[in-house]
């Protein structure tokens, strides 16, 4: 399983309330803040909503401390 750290790069204020809404769910509540996700689905939409205010940087770990870090971001 991969893991993506995706840092906010852009200010949210003038996007639409759904673009606030995904950095939000995304762990995102500053410019410079850095969440770390296991790369699902879910997770690619949200980075594909608002990829002009992110960037993604692919973090590569074993299996087991994937399933770590998600359970311990929830």
């Amino acid at each position: 399983m991969t893991i993506v750290r995706i840092t906010q790069v852009r200010s949210a204020i003038n996007r639409s309330l759904k673009q606030k809404r995904t950095l939000k769910a995304l762990g995102l509540n500053k410019v410079n803040a850095s969440a770390e996700h296991a790369l699902s689905p879910n997770i690619q939409g949200m980075i594909n909503r608002v990829a002009h205010l992110v960037k993604v940087e692919g973090v590569r770990v074993e299996e087991g401390n994937a399933e770590a870090i998600a359970r311990r971001k929830r």
